[in-house]
């Protein structure tokens, strides 16, 4: 009975896309990906398969997301506090990361022809050179297409964004490329690491919690 309840769920999941696509659609939506490891207790999983299956159900939810019209999607993938976690969970968190980038790369040419753009921002610095590799490897592989747009938050807080924009201005002073009176919340949000989007139309926490966990905070207005 699987194939029946597969194709219920199919056409359920139809008449949900006819159904919101009756009003206004979001552009652009970020998602804090939270609550894997209390699946995984729950489930008897490891920590790992945990978030290897919050992620397969993110990447799900946003092929979803795409069918109804949205064009841009933010994922905060790993937290700069995240490295406060056990050294077994973030080598986990890290080592998935590779393998996802190491697919994408693998999978340049479907991404091409579905137009799907790959962009990561972050504190750089915190990341090992590999991961960093695949990430520059990434989006230069996809820097061409433009149906879609995928963002990874990836050693990310708004604090660290923020603080590193203020940084920017202030150098930016004492080289006399900008005058203090210029500094404004346009040029602050064009010294961000987002500076390349549009602020989210929506933010949504996979885990039902209402916290941003310094999360875009300067961009985002809702949260569900």
């Amino acid at each position: 009975m699987s194939w029946l309840k597969e194709c219920i769920l199919n056409w359920f999941q139809f008449l949900v896309l006819r159904v919101i696509k009756t009003g206004e659609i979001p552009k652009h939506v970020a998602f804090i990906m939270d609550g894997n490891r209390r699946y995984a207790k729950k489930q008897n999983l490891t920590i790992a398969e945990g978030h290897l299956k919050g992620y397969n159900k993110m990447i799900e939810m946003l092929y979803l997301c795409r069918d109804l019209g949205i064009v841009e999607f933010t994922v905060y993938a790993f937290s700069i506090l995240n490295f406060k976690r056990s050294k077994k969970e973030v080598d986990d968190l890290l080592d998935l990361g590779r393998q996802q980038f190491k697919h994408f790369l693998e999978e340049k040419k479907k991404l091409k022809d579905d137009g799907i753009r790959i962009r990561v921002f972050g504190n750089f610095s915190l990341v090992p050179e590999d991961l960093c590799k695949l990430f520059a490897e990434t989006m230069i592989a996809t820097r061409e297409n433009n149906r879609i747009i995928i963002n990874f938050a990836v050693a990310y807080t708004s604090r660290d964004e923020i603080t590193h924009a203020i940084k920017d201005m202030i150098q930016g002073v004492k080289d006399t490329d900008i005058l203090p009176e210029d500094i404004n919340e346009d040029l602050i949000t064009d010294c961000l690491y987002t500076y390349k989007s549009p602020n989210p139309d929506l933010l949504i926490r996979t885990s039902g919690e209402t916290r941003l966990s310094d999360f875009l905070t300067w961009q985002v207005r809702k949260l569900i």
